[in-house]
């Protein structure tokens, strides 16, 4: 039977156990740490030092500990003398015990299969992509696969440092805790356990589904183990198993004196995010305050259609990766053509409007760049390209901003467009419209018409890509290469999910949609 004592510990006082790595019965390595102690200045791991099976651990957390003292005793192997030994993790040696330490043989190797670690309860958990191939040099916090459920990713690193000798997965693969990823050639260090002065293995002896794959065990003082107001307490182990799963650790909840956090509460935290899906977004929520205590409130509620637009709202920001794209188009010509229609618009009894005109150029605009016609399937491995074009326009209403949609726009010329336009708008202002009416958009336009602005940021209408914002007309002097003239100037900003089109062809959309716009003979040909 062996003891493992603390070691040195220089002048610091009141050293307390913050954490404890192992448990009865766990079999360690000379580097696995056993516990984490904590200084008022700096914490410290305190590796095994030999290689056996914890028989019991001597302290608890929140026990103050001083150099010499017994944490841990260690049944040995090949132990053959009962009498037991004390172990001190880098104490230095004496001259004569340092003469009977044998010489390290460093050249020997190990084979390390890496694993997947514990995922609590995801399902359907797929390798979405593959980081490392044979022969590559790996390094303990360096990637090797990313998996994925239905709800969450999650990066899953080396953990020891050595060479990739198989790769057992491939993308695409469904994989489940324990399933084997790499196969690792590592270093080791083939020194007795009893000796005085341990050298640390380069990798520990077990696979990264184990319980202590987290913790490369070694010995060494960190900073105090705070950050920022927030006062996070964790040993250097659950900060390295943090990074390695990716969890800020101010999002966990400490379960240990103090508040601290310890490993099992990161595991917790990854097994709630993998169920929840909230892994890598969490949003801190806005906090609640009593307006009442500086004034007179009163409280109103949200009419049906600006708690369903508020929510679609939310939806398409925190699931669309927005762009936008601002431009002008010169629509002096068009102005001039619309109001020389003025006369037979009174006649048809139809006001015909500018965006009669940006729907028809929309319309073009989409033909020539089918992918803002498209929505992405919900893996977002696919475009779904539609072969119709629904337009749906913005109409500001008193219950709130609504969203008819005009069918097959494509196939009615300005006139049936403004008729439509019309009429849709007049039964959204009188709360008639139906689920048709607003339901199979492609390509939405929000458009101030004459409330003012000169560009904005509209919402991507998920699962649509695109949708452009009008502002006000303006007349502004514009060179034309000998002189200023007045022009008629429509700001266009044009926004869009950046996984469905890059900026190149944003770019290329909207140039085409100016043209249009500029020159109105081009909707003809």
């Amino acid at each position: 039977m062996t003891e493992i004592l603390i070691p040195d510990i220089g002048d610091a006082e009141d050293v307390e156990v913050i954490e404890l790595c192992v448990g009865p019965g766990d079999v360690v390595t000379p580097d696995d740490a056993i516990i984490v102690i904590e200084s008022d200045k700096a914490s410290m791991e305190v590796p095994s030092g030999v290689a056996g099976t914890i028989e019991a651990l001597l302290v608890a957390i929140g026990d103050k500990v001083v150099e010499g003292q017994a944490i841990a005793s260690v049944l040995i192997a090949a132990e053959t003398d009962p009498a037991p030994e004390s172990i001190q993790p880098e104490a230095k040696a004496s001259p004569a015990s340092a003469a009977a330490v044998p010489e390290p043989q460093l050249e020997s190797t190990k084979e390390v299969v890496v694993e997947i670690p514990d995922i609590g309860e995801a399902e359907d958990v797929v390798v979405i992509e593959v980081a490392v191939s044979v022969g590559d040099v790996v390094t303990p916090d360096q990637m090797l696969v990313v998996v994925e459920s239905d709800k969450a990713s999650m990066e899953i690193p080396a953990n020891v440092a050595g060479e990739i000798t198989a790769v057992h997965v491939a993308e695409g693969d469904s994989v489940i805790e324990g399933s084997p990823l790499v196969t690792l050639l590592v270093a080791q260090s083939t020194v007795q356990p009893a000796i005085a002065d341990p050298v640390p293995a380069a990798a520990p002896e077990v696979a990264v589904g184990d319980e202590r794959a987290g913790a490369v065990a070694r010995t060494h003082a960190t900073e105090v183990e705070t950050t920022g107001a927030a006062g996070i307490y964790a040993g250097p182990a659950t900060r390295r198993l943090a990074r390695e799963l990716g969890v800020h650790l101010n999002q966990v909840n400490g379960s240990g004196s103090r508040g601290r956090i310890v490993k099992d509460d990161v595991k917790a935290h990854v097994k709630q995010a993998m169920r929840s899906g909230s892994a890598g977004s969490g949003i801190p929520p806005v906090p609640e305050i009593d307006f009442s205590k500086f004034g007179p409130v009163e409280l109103v509620a949200l009419s049906r259609v600006r708690v369903v637009g508020a929510q679609n709202l939310h939806r398409s920001w925190l699931n669309v990766a927005h762009v936008t794209q601002h431009d002008q188009a010169d629509l002096t010509e068009l102005e001039e053509f619309r109001q020389s229609l003025k006369g037979e618009a009174e006649a048809r009894g139809v006001k015909l409007t500018p965006l009669a005109f940006i729907v028809k150029a929309c319309c073009y605009a989409l033909k020539a760049f089918p992918t803002f016609n498209a929505s992405l399937d919900r893996d977002v491995r696919n475009y779904i390209f539609k072969h119709y074009y629904n337009i749906g326009f913005a109409v500001d209403t008193e219950q709130g901003l609504v969203v008819p949609v005009i069918k097959n726009a494509d196939k009615k010329g300005v006139w049936a467009l403004s008729e439509e336009i019309a009429a849709l708008a007049g039964k959204a202002r009188e709360q008639k419209l139906g689920i048709d009416d607003m339901q199979g958009g492609t390509f939405s336009i929000s458009s101030l018409g004459a409330i003012g602005g000169t560009g904005f940021t509209p919402i991507v209408n998920a699962p649509e890509v695109a949708i452009l914002g009008v502002a006000r007309l303006t007349t502004q002097p514009v060179w034309n290469g000998t002189d200023f003239v007045p022009r008629k100037v429509l700001p266009l900003s044009l926004s869009y999910d950046h996984r469905a089109i890059n900026g190149a062809e944003a770019g290329r959309f909207v140039v085409h949609l100016t043209e249009l716009l500029t020159d109105i003979r081009r909707l003809s040909l």
